[in-house]
């Protein structure tokens, strides 16, 4: 991708290496207790970059914004990057910081995470290339809570992108501080389309339901999509409710499901599919991610979805 041609995204994300564990007791004992694994696999994780990973996998042209160290898990998050066609000229290396790296321990369908943030909390918005900005016909958020340098500016930046014709989405994830605010509503104001999933967006509001932390966010951001793991999915638009079932898959790993189902969300969205078709075809992205260890391992092609979105909802 050459630095003059047009994005289809540009995502402004946190970036870190995934260590998975898996098999096994994965219950940490201390008292220097070693407990043994059946299995170790290291990739590329973290929101940002499983879903910008997602996106070009789905033939769309992106570009990833963040930071990294100048160290060894810096450079495997580029090359990794590079190797699934995400643009990676907007990463910035800094040698007085770490890159980030996150610990998984997974029993299929649930999973542990430990996390050390470094870079990750250290991107701020005068670090994001403007120019990537300006090209892009979307830009996508991941991890508001852990990218605490990006926060003050961020309103900023979704303002100009959304002045230069962009559609904008959100996904928030988990706050480690459960505090859910940070700035958070200044930015969504910002935000065409927010990706939480239902334990976040009950978080975010209080409330004690979908619908009813639909109807709040509502009044802040025009389009709500609502997660809900094996009961699929659900988007809120115009106060009306769109509703798409999971597909069966053999699970082996959840890691980055919900960043798989943003970007087949995402590029729905971009490729004027209807609410419905796109929410489906989400759907199917974050099953079929879940297919292999780690968050990139099985995401799907645009033509694989296709083969499975054409088939009749169950």
């Amino acid at each position: 991708m050459s630095g003059a041609e047009p994005l289809d995204v540009l995502v402004l994300g946190e970036l870190n290496p995934d260590l998975v564990l898996t098999g096994g007791d994965l219950t940490p004992r201390f008292g220097q207790v070693e407990s043994l694994v059946a299995g170790s696999t290291l990739t590329l994780g973290s929101s940002g970059a499983i879903f910008a990973a997602g996106c070009a996998r789905l033939g769309l042209r992106t570009a990833i914004a963040g930071l990294v160290g100048e160290d060894t898990f810096g450079r495997f998050v580029r090359e990794q990057l590079r190797d699934f066609g995400v643009a990676t000229s907007g990463i910035v290396t800094d040698s007085t910081v770490a890159t980030g790296l996150t610990v998984i321990l997974n029993r299929g369908e649930d999973r542990a995470i430990l996390t050390h943030l470094g870079a990750m909390a250290q991107m701020t918005a005068a670090q994001v290339d403007t120019d990537l900005l300006a090209r892009a016909r979307h830009v996508h958020v991941t991890s508001y809570f852990l990218q605490r340098g990006l926060q003050p500016g961020l309103p900023g930046l979704l303002e100009q992108a959304r002045r230069n014709g962009s559609t904008v989405s959100m996904d928030t994830n988990w706050d480690p501080d459960e505090r859910w605010t940070d700035g958070l509503r200044e930015a969504l104001r910002h935000v065409d389309v927010f990706l939480p999933n239902e334990a976040e967006a009950l978080a975010i509001t209080g409330a004690t339901s979908v619908a009813a932390a639909a109807e709040e966010l509502g009044r802040t951001v025009p389009e709500l999509v609502v997660k809900l793991g094996a009961r699929g999915a659900e988007t809120w638009l115009r106060g009306e409710r769109h509703q798409a079932a999971a597909i069966a898959v053999d699970v082996r790993d959840t890691t980055g499901a919900g960043d798989s189902f943003d970007a087949g969300y995402v590029h729905g969205l971009l490729a004027g599919l209807s609410v419905d078709e796109r929410l489906r075809q989400a759907c199917v992205c974050g099953a079929l991610s879940t297919r292999a260890i780690g968050g990139v391992g099985a995401q799907p092609t645009v033509d694989e979805v296709a083969s499975i979105v054409r088939k009749p909802a169950p």
